[in-house]
């Protein structure tokens, strides 16, 4: 049984609703809003604790991928479904396969996951085990592989810039091709828009430039109009701040220092004209999107990934 939207005009649209995942997150938000825009039902998936942003039109549903009483609510009448990896999550056999064995069963047939730049070729990341699982399955899939998003500047180490002048991460001079989150939602949205278009694709949206974070130090500069300085830690230094200073629990601590080691070694710069092809439009760049988004850097703001 599918639930019953309401659509533009107040009549009943008993269309299968596309399941998002991650709801209230930066590209959650994103996927959300383009789907409601093009007149697709969504069910808005939201995990424990309070429910800061959700979006009208859309309806709401508790998910944990811990918990299995809460899956039935949220797969029911289900045909897609756009993936996001819990941050906390690291054991992909264990945490995260349960879940989706249960999608399957309950009528799920396409999975947009949103992935990482390189998956491809860093197997140890949760997120390669998940693409290794989705191409072992039955299921059509569409992987969305984003370079480093400029949000997690306004996020995770908005306190380090906001409270310490400082960008505080284990990159070395390595280059990374930073994206707008917004800009990765709307290839996302594309993909469960026309699923036969994108299922067995890989799509990997970057912005148009790849640079250093001393780079991006001097941008934040010149935006914020305050010194920023980029400290370039060890693995090591970076491991003990991410948790002590950023609350990290050590697994989540050890990806990001995983994922932060690829830039380190020059795995992050790559650029691809994918959010063209896929949107029609140019990505956005970090000067855009910091002026956009200044206000993260001069008030005071929760770690939301």
């Amino acid at each position: 049984m599918y639930d019953t939207y309401m659509d533009a005009e107040g009549a009943a649209d008993d269309r299968p609703p596309v399941l998002v995942t991650g709801a209230t997150g930066n590209v959650g938000r994103g996927v959300t809003a383009a789907l409601i825009a093009a007149g697709v039902p969504v069910r808005a998936a939201v995990g424990p604790g309070p429910i800061d942003h959700v979006l009208d039109g859309a309806h709401v549903v508790g998910l944990d991928l811990l918990a299995p009483d809460t899956w039935s609510g949220a797969l029911s009448g289900v045909h897609s479904m756009f993936l996001m990896r819990p941050p906390q999550i690291g054991n992909v056999r264990r945490d995260m396969a349960p879940f989706l064995e249960a999608a399957r069963a309950a009528g799920v047939r396409h999975v947009v996951l949103l992935s990482l730049q390189g998956a491809d070729r860093i197997p140890v990341t949760p997120h390669a085990q998940l693409e290794k699982w989705l191409r072992a399955s039955d299921l059509a899939w569409t992987f969305v592989r984003p370079s480093f998003f400029i949000q997690n500047l306004t996020t995770t180490h908005a306190v380090d810039i906001r409270d310490r002048g400082q960008i505080i991460v284990p990159a070395g001079n390595g280059r990374t091709a930073f994206v707008d989150a917004q800009d990765v939602a709307a290839v996302a949205a594309a993909a469960l828009l026309d699923p036969a278009a994108h299922a067995g694709r890989a799509w990997t949206p970057t912005g148009p430039q790849a640079l250093t974070y001393d780079e991006v130090a001097d941008v934040l500069t010149d935006v914020l109009h305050r010194p920023i300085r980029y400290t370039r830690p060890g693995l090591l230094r970076y491991a003990r701040h991410a948790h002590d200073r950023l609350r990290m629990p050590w697994p989540m601590a050890a990806v990001t220092c995983a994922i932060y080691t690829t830039a380190r070694l020059g795995l992050a710069a790559g650029l691809t004209d994918d959010v063209r092809v896929v949107t029609g439009r140019a990505p956005a760049d970090l000067r855009a999107v910091a002026t956009r988004e200044r206000d993260a850097w001069t008030r005071r703001t929760e770690n939301v990934r």
